[in-house]
């Protein structure tokens, strides 16, 4: 069986001395940019964009625009303004930095079985740096990207949440087409990659030296250990499940932003792309999923928390790509108005009134409650995730 394989990189697969290398990290970016801001003004600002990374829970804004946008006014300059200096930075400063961090040569051995194994691999770093800096860790850890093909690499660029927010997990999985069967997030750090991962539903792997009693429901150990138990689990048991109100909230958080970082970069003609004939084009998903999103997911819910019991009527909503003319329509602005109405749905469903316990009558359905509704929405919205994926490849 394909395993899809979440790997954490610092103190997983890269042993990282994070006292040596926060400061000597702070320390070389301060001198970087001291010609054009003094240190006591940037190492403030950067510690405030970080944290303010770390809070985020906006879909529609990408870490580095929540980093920018608290970065560059405490400096008083645009980014353009540094933009020579950081990239200099990162291109030949960072990489002198790997002397506060050294290879774990099982993590590499692992790797190297993994991708031999036909898994599919990727690297799940809290997504604080530009991808460059990143790369530049996995060299140090000897997994250089040159190398090896791995599925996807979280970097603040391309995530809109770190691992602070649970929604972080369900946004990797969505960026990488939703894949059937088998997922397995490994880390090191119970608070940050394991506990919040198995919130949003993953099956997780402790890597660590030694036994845990406080958490005797976690498989841990070596990555010698993690092979063992890989190759004698039942695939069912390793397979994601989104049954909880939390991971299927996490979900639906996560879908706009994934969405975004998907089409970003993708040139018009994509946008009209047909895989083949009668399959709906990435503007005509798009447009699908904001009309269901403002025209049966919202009224759904509101009614639902204002009445009790309601009675809700089956909508048939797949005619609308020709009733509409969705193909006539733009992209990017329904993906927009997706967004806006996402974040009103998320609203709702974080509200006092939104247990998921709260009964209604569905034409189609029959008896249901809300968590079963939000259910029906996080797996309209993986498909439809997995549909897109697919399309761009194609």
């Amino acid at each position: 069986m394909t395993i899809t394989l979440l790997l954490d990189l610092d103190d997983t697969l890269l042993d990282t001395n994070m006292q040596a290398f926060v400061p000597a990290y702070f320390s070389a970016l301060a001198s970087a940019l001291a010609g054009s801001v003094s240190p006591e003004v940037m190492l403030p600002a950067l510690m405030g964009g970080t944290k303010a990374m770390m809070q985020n829970e906006n879909p529609s804004l990408t870490l580095r625009e929540v980093f920018d946008a608290h970065f560059y006014p405490k400096l008083g300059l645009e980014r353009a303004a540094l933009q020579q200096e950081i990239d200099s930075f990162y291109n030949e400063t960072f990489p002198t930095l790997s002397h506060v961090a050294s290879q774990r040569p099982e993590a590499v051995e692992f790797v190297r079985w993994a991708f031999e194994a036909g898994h599919r691999v990727a690297i799940a770093t809290n997504p604080y740096f530009p991808l460059k800096a990143v790369q530049h860790r996995m060299r140090w850890a000897g997994l250089p990207p040159e190398e090896y093909d791995f599925a996807l690499v979280s970097s603040y660029e391309t995530f809109h949440f770190t691992k602070e927010i649970a929604a972080y997990f369900p946004e990797f999985l969505a960026q990488l087409g939703w894949p059937e069967g088998p997922v397995v997030m490994v880390g090191n750090d119970l608070e940050m990659d394991l506990l919040p991962a198995r919130q949003a539903g993953l099956p997780v792997f402790w890597k660590r030296a030694g036994q845990d009693d406080g958490h005797p429901d976690i498989p841990q150990g070596s990555f010698t250990d993690l092979r063992v138990w890989l190759a004698a689990a039942d695939p069912v048991s390793i397979t994601p499940t989104f049954s909880t109100p939390e991971s299927i909230l996490n979900i639906l958080h996560s879908t706009p932003a994934a969405l975004a970082s998907l089409v970003n970069s993708l040139p018009p003609a994509a946008w009209e792309h047909h895989p083949e004939p009668g399959e709906w084009c990435l503007t005509e998903i798009l447009c699908h999923l904001r009309d269901v999103e403002t025209d049966v997911n919202l009224p759904r819910i509101q009614k639902l928390l204002a009445e009790d019991n309601p009675f809700l009527p089956g909508v048939v909503s797949d005619d609308w790509v020709h009733a509409r003319n969705y193909a006539a329509q733009d992209g990017r602005f329904a993906l927009a108005d997706f967004m806006e109405a996402r974040k009103g749905l998320i609203v709702l469903l974080n509200g006092e009134q939104a247990k998921g316990s709260r009964p209604a009558r569905h034409a189609i359905f029959g008896p249901t409650t809300l968590l079963e509704l939000a259910g029906f929405m996080a797996g309209h919205d993986r498909a439809h995730v997995q549909q897109i994926w697919k399309t761009i490849r194609a």
